[in-house]
């Protein structure tokens, strides 16, 4: 179950990304979504035919995912609210873990990092409409073609991005693994324009608290202060991050590749033995995009 309030101001777009958003929970743990509710709260001050829009847009989304949307719950809220509560269905031996990674495991990621920063740029009227579509983009993409295909390989832990940012979540896996994430800033795939404006200064609150939470398990001696701010940047319907062993990835990526995925998947770094971090951040590029 999950549910957040309006990201973009378009409510069929705002449905869209956020039933992708809890449809994502599912593919993380190597499941097939099957049947949703949804859960919506709205105020009264708004017409009702904006709530239509929302739903409309998560039900598209629904739809696109091949499950049922068979009801939910509404009520009033003093601001929109909108999500799904969703059921499928994974195979008992292939549920993926958030933990597992091992040493020499690589790390893949399957979307591009940045909306937080995007969506802050549009709340000060400073975004591009490129910069736009191109969150949008990102935000609307299910996870599903990337979770079918990395479904037929040995994944050993897995995780969606989503308001802990990509460091955030990398903790998240890093620590009960008792591995140390390597990371390379620069073959992380970002948003359109994300970079400029995070340059600029425009930063989501939820990024600095992403900090707090991750500076005191990490370090990043010699890699730009803008690359930081990205990689806590809170993320909305987010990719997949996963761990498979090194001789599977070339495999993987020739598939990512063939999909022609909508979104840019890359090889963003390996697990090592822990030391004294549970992530290192290196200048320099590892691995491919697709």
């Amino acid at each position: 179950m999950d549910f957040f309030t309006p990201v973009v101001d378009d409510p069929y777009t705002f449905g869209q990304i956020a039933a992708a958003n809890s449809l994502s929970d599912v593919y993380a743990m190597g499941g097939l979504p099957k049947i949703a509710l949804n859960i919506c709260g709205f105020p009264n001050c708004l017409d009702p035919s904006v709530l239509g829009d929302i739903l409309a847009g998560g039900a598209d989304k629904v739809k696109e995912a091949g499950a049922l949307l068979i009801g939910g719950h509404t009520i009033q809220n003093d601001e929109p609210q909108y999500g799904l509560c969703v059921a499928g269905f994974v195979h008992p031996d292939k549920v993926y873990r958030n933990c597992g990674t091992r040493p020499g495991d690589v790390l893949i990621l399957t979307k591009e990092i940045g909306c937080g920063i995007v969506n802050t740029a549009l709340k000060a009227e400073m975004a591009s409409p490129e910069a736009y579509r191109d969150a949008v983009r990102v935000m609307t993409t299910l996870n599903d073609k990337a979770g079918r295909i990395i479904r037929e390989y040995p994944v050993t832990a897995c995780t969606d991005i989503t308001g802990f940012g990509l460091l955030g979540h990398c903790a998240e896996m890093a620590v009960p693994s008792d591995v140390t994430f390597e990371l390379y800033p620069e073959s992380i795939p970002y948003i359109k324009e994300a970079k400029d404006y995070a340059m600029m200064g425009l930063i989501p609150a939820g990024a600095y608290k992403n900090r707090k939470l991750t500076m005191n398990r990490m370090r990043a001696d010699g890699i730009d202060e803008v690359y930081i701010d990205l990689l806590h940047d809170p993320q909305s319907s987010g990719g997949l991050l996963f761990s498979v062993p090194a001789d599977c990835v070339d495999r993987v990526m020739d598939e990512f590749a063939r999909a022609d995925m909508s979104t840019t998947a890359a090889v963003i770094g390996r697990a090592v033995p822990h030391d004294d971090e549970y992530i290192r951040l290196l200048p320099g590029k590892y691995g491919v995009m697709v």
